[in-house]
């Protein structure tokens, strides 16, 4: 639904600007939405598209800029001014009490009152009224816990109508829902529509914008990148406004020929995607990328591989062989070795120094009889890894916490090289770091494949899995949905694939 030109906007953002330590988020963004429109926000990982909703939405302010409503400027302070305001904010992660009733969530905080008690009765009959408007039919008395995920979905929408709700902002609103469960959500969202409710609609799935949105606006890395009225919405359309940047120099990639297979993947089923298959090789010498967007199943893959989460089919080849991989104590005895995306809950003791964590993994390798520490190996694997991995540390007994994200994910690193492993299995590896500890990284993943160690990556950064991949992997919705080698590798490829479209139709 199309407005004229003339119409005042419902809500409009105008040059809003955030910035954390080391990051800015946002920078001179502007958005508008009209009455009674559906407007798509979408972009790349890290775009800045739930920064802009949690501003929205009173979680956190803007450093600049003003926000309006019915072309009068706002102040959103909190969450309750949000809602005060008509705007509220519909969580990728469902918000809500699952062990009380339907009822009871609808209007958590603000049930209705009959001589101080709660009016239950009172609240079943108004409850009912805003399941009717999402066409959702429950008894108000049944628990959230009982209900399935798609219906939680509409209990949300339910609870913020019921606040009276002109805004409605959905994040992600289908990556937990069956195929059914969205054609039902679409339903609502074409009815809410129609019954004047804006909608701020935030999804990776083009199929989905291109069905549902009036307008679409794109964000990339942190600014305004393009807009597209109805008529111009189309997958290409999309995916070229979302790429775009320009790639830095960090990357020194080099051409090498890769030696025999070391991992074969064969009808691999992962429990997170059990309904799809994934099947690939990764050869000695070589590094390969795994692209999608958040939820595609990434990391779900890689701790399959690792045997955190053993596969439920298929099966795993390490050198032509066979082999079951049903832990991470397996998987390290295979040769395999993850540095997880979380590195300071999953991949250090950040209370422990430096000597410590970089032999942690060789402990039971370089035990002395009877189980205890062999401290002069301990203190020869530090020595080394902190020489190689050009660790920044006042010594070796340094607390790891005191460390710079950088030398920890250095520390994580070292730790798994010490156990000199066929396959290095790299979760987000340079996230959360700076440029010059990004450059230190790639430059050994460089030396390492040069040596014949096997690496695969995961990154939601386009320009790393451009400028360090071999040939990627893309996944989209559990499934690998195609293969790119070095000279097919480009950003608009990428998201293609990363977005459900197939490899029949990529740029050349």
């Amino acid at each position: 639904m199309e407005t004229a030109p003339d119409v005042v906007p419902l809500l409009e953002v105008r040059g809003i600007g955030k910035s954390f330590p080391g990051v800015r988020a946002l920078n001179e963004v502007d958005l508008s939405l009209a009455p009674a429109q559906v407007l798509a926000l979408i972009g790349e990982n890290g775009a800045g598209k739930s920064t802009l909703m949690k501003i929205l939405a009173g979680v956190q302010p803007p450093d600049e800029g003003e926000i309006l409503l019915d072309g009068k400027p706002v102040m959103v302070e909190s969450t309750r001014a949000a809602l005060d305001l008509g705007i509220a904010l519909i969580h990728q992660e469902l918000n809500l009490a699952t062990n009380l009733s339907v009822a009871s969530n609808v209007f958590l905080g603000r049930e209705p009152l009959r001589k101080g008690l709660i009016d239950d009765a009172v609240m079943r009959v108004d409850c009912r009224k805003y399941l009717d408007m999402v066409g959702l039919d429950v008894d108000p008395d049944v628990l959230v816990g009982d209900l399935a995920i798609g219906r939680q979905q509409m209990v949300e929408i339910a609870k913020a109508l019921s606040v009276d709700a002109r805004v409605l902002i959905m994040d992600e609103p289908t990556s937990s829902l069956s195929q059914s469960e969205t054609k039902a959500l679409f339903t609502v969202i074409k009815d809410l529509r129609e019954r004047g409710v804006s909608v701020i609609y935030i999804s990776h799935r083009l199929g989905e914008v291109k069905e549902l949105a009036d307008h679409v606006t794109i964000l990339r890395d942190g600014e305004n990148a393009g807009e597209l009225p109805r008529e111009e919405v189309n997958h290409d359309a999309m995916v070229r406004l979302m790429v775009g940047r320009d790639l830095s120099g960090y990357f020194g990639k080099k051409e090498r020929s890769p030696g025999d297979p070391v991992l074969e993947a064969r009808n691999l089923i992962c429990p997170a995607n059990p309904e799809h298959e994934v099947e690939f090789s990764i050869r000695e010498g070589e590094i390969v990328g795994i692209a999608g967007l958040v939820g595609a199943g990434r990391t779900e893959m890689l701790e399959t591989l690792f045997g955190v989460t053993p596969a439920l089919g298929g099966s795993i080849l390490m050198g032509g062989e066979k082999m079951i991989i049903d832990s991470p104590i397996a998987a390290i005895r295979t040769g395999l070795a993850l540095a997880p995306e979380d590195r300071k809950v999953q991949g250090l003791v950040i209370e422990m120094t430096v000597r410590e964590n970089l032999s942690l993994s060789a402990l039971r390798r370089d035990q002395r009889p009877l189980g205890f520490l062999d401290f002069s190996k301990e203190e020869a694997i530090s020595q080394e890894m902190v020489k190689r991995m050009r660790v920044k540390t006042p010594g070796d007994g340094q607390v790891v916490r005191y460390l710079s994200g950088g030398n920890q994910q250095k520390v994580v690193l070292g730790k798994w090289l010490a156990m000199k492993p066929a396959l290095l299995l790299l979760d987000e590896p340079t996230r959360g770091i700076d440029v010059g500890a990004k450059r230190e990284i790639y430059s050994l993943m460089e030396d390492l494949a040069d040596s014949g160690v096997a690496i695969l990556f995961v990154s939601s950064e386009m320009e790393e899995i451009l400028g360090m991949a071999d040939r990627a992997l893309v996944m989209h919705e559990g499934r690998i949905s195609g293969e790119l080698s070095r000279s097919e590798l480009s950003e608009e490829n990428v998201m293609r694939l990363a977005t459900g479209g197939d490899k029949e139709h990529l740029a050349a």
